[in-house]
């Protein structure tokens, strides 16, 4: 039993391991792939509280930020047409931009959530690192 459940701890190391050496590895494509859908979002944006409106309300709303690379962004958009700037890109609590740009936050969300990930990733390295030593080394002790 106890061979059995080093044998799991070893696959567990294994498995975190090979996660953090694709997610280095593919670093490039997850950041294309979520600028993709970020667009995407953009252009089936609407107020109905779908689960990507409402993602991309609350990345604008807490980063401060409007579109993906600028608030131009939102001027190809559907949305735009019909009612223009969503609420989600103003400047100030309580605005209605329409289509004033004054009023709703200039920079881009792609640049500022990249910005986060790659401050985070050290911790979430260090961390992952941390655990998956501790794990390896409790095997070893534990089953020497």
């Amino acid at each position: 039993m106890l061979k059995l459940y080093a044998m799991f701890l070893t696959l567990i190391f294994l498995v975190e391991l090979v996660a953090a050496i694709v997610g280095f590895v593919f670093r490039h494509e997850i950041k294309n792939s979520f600028k993709n859908n970020y667009e995407k979002a953009l252009k089936q944006y609407n107020s109905t509280g779908d689960y990507r409106s409402n993602a991309v309300d609350k990345i604008q709303n807490t980063l401060h930020c409007c579109g993906v690379t600028d608030y131009r962004d939102w001027t190809d958009t559907n949305y735009y047409a019909e009612k223009g700037f969503p609420k989600s890109c103003c400047k100030l609590e309580d605005c209605t931009p329409q289509r004033d740009a004054d009023k709703v936050n200039s920079e881009g969300c792609f640049i500022k959530v990249m910005t986060i990930i790659e401050s985070e990733m050290g911790v979430v390295a260090g961390i992952s690192f941390g655990v998956a030593c501790f794990q390896d080394i409790f095997r070893e002790v534990a089953f020497s």
